[in-house]
């Protein structure tokens, strides 16, 4: 049976994935999400709903539009791909509870936010202020006015200030702005989810991944560039699904 509900959610994952990539190129473009429909950026061809099957329809067409030839960025493919397996590893890891509602919004946001930010260098303010709102909302119905829901909304203030706190000195020490605010407010989010010091964990973690690519753009005397807010939310769904928290990180050191 789980097999089963596994497979419900990646399939549905795939569809969702489909549409935050759409969500994330409108609101960057500042595009309506509901008009016009679905299309291809093109030919303005409108798809048909065979044309819209998440992997698929991208494989059926060898990613490339029915009508003019023009392929389809490859990006498309691999966040539905990626999508469905996160949401399909979120059930696998949480079951049916208030963690997996919080968790597939959480990895909804992260998705869009990383489309968005390497497509288009921005982290949307909607996308993290909706997702931020409603894993809050969720929280205060799922354990009411207690310290659980305390927690997780204090953690993300923390969070928020700790980064705003490395931003200024950032500046200060490399006298330009060292990040962006939707960096800022994406921290706010993590800690909510998180918790605190995992949050913090993340800016680490992202480095660590962040390091390699910014070598092969030093040697490769490309000016370019490269957003932090990608290796961030890589960094979080890491932690995320990996469950690792600072306390295992400590306990590993000393031992």
């Amino acid at each position: 049976m789980e097999m089963y509900f596994r497979i419900i959610f990646f399939i549905f994952g795939t569809v969702m994935g489909s549409f935050y990539h759409v969500v994330a190129t409108r609101i960057a473009n500042k595009e309506s999400l509901l008009y016009p429909p679905s299309h291809c950026p093109n030919c303005k061809h409108k798809l048909k709903w065979y044309e819209l099957i998440p992997i698929i329809s991208y494989v059926i067409q060898k990613g490339k539009c029915r009508e003019c030839k023009k392929e389809i960025p490859l990006s498309y493919l691999i966040m539905e791909v990626v999508t469905g397996s996160l949401f399909s590893v979120c059930f696998h890891k949480f079951g049916f509870s208030i963690d997996l509602i919080v968790s597939l919004i959480f990895v909804s946001s992260i998705i869009t936010v990383i489309v968005s930010d390497i497509e288009y260098m921005i982290i949307l303010d909607e996308v993290i202020m909706v997702s931020s709102a409603l894993i809050m909302i969720i929280y205060i119905i799922g354990y009411g006015f207690t310290k659980e829901a305390a927690f997780h909304i204090y953690s993300g203030m923390g969070s928020f200030i700790t980064m705003y706190l490395i931003k200024i000195m950032g500046d200060y020490l490399f006298k330009k702005e060292s990040l962006g605010g939707g960096d800022i407010k994406l921290m706010f989010l993590f800690g909510l989810v998180l918790g605190y010091s995992t949050s913090i964990m993340t800016i680490f973690l992202a480095t660590f991944i962040a390091f390699p690519v910014a070598i092969i753009m030093l040697f490769s005397n490309k000016e370019h560039m490269i957003p932090f807010g990608p290796f961030l939310s890589i960094a979080a769904l890491i932690l995320l699904i990996s469950g690792i928290n600072f306390t295992d990180i400590i306990n590993f050191l000393i031992k």
